[in-house]
């Protein structure tokens, strides 16, 4: 029983620590929109380097998410964003965008 509890705790702390990486702000340049879809594709940078010359670090791949309607209305491609992710079934959805 007292097994079962520890496995049980360690668990729900796991995934809590997961959903607060979900929603840690991060920052990337817009690549493309696709307003109709509501789709959004952004290349991440790396933390440490906003302000680096252009080019000097391209981070990771771009990364395509959902975002929800009337999020896309002002943001543009080639705007650089700090934004927030959660992740549900598979599916990565914006959750705060804000042009910087």
């Amino acid at each position: 029983m007292r097994f079962t509890q520890t496995l049980l705790a360690g668990a729900m702390l796991a995934m809590i620590g997961s959903a607060t990486w979900a929603q840690e702000a991060r920052t990337g340049t817009i690549t493309m929109l696709n307003r109709i879809s509501g789709t959004i594709t952004i290349q991440p940078v790396p933390s440490g380097t906003e302000n680096a010359t252009v080019g000097a670090n391209t981070g990771g791949a771009a990364e395509q998410f959902k975002v929800q309607a009337g999020m896309l209305t002002t943001l543009h491609a080639g705007d650089r964003v700090t934004f927030s992710v959660s992740e549900t079934g598979g599916t990565k959805t914006i959750t705060k965008i804000e042009k910087r």
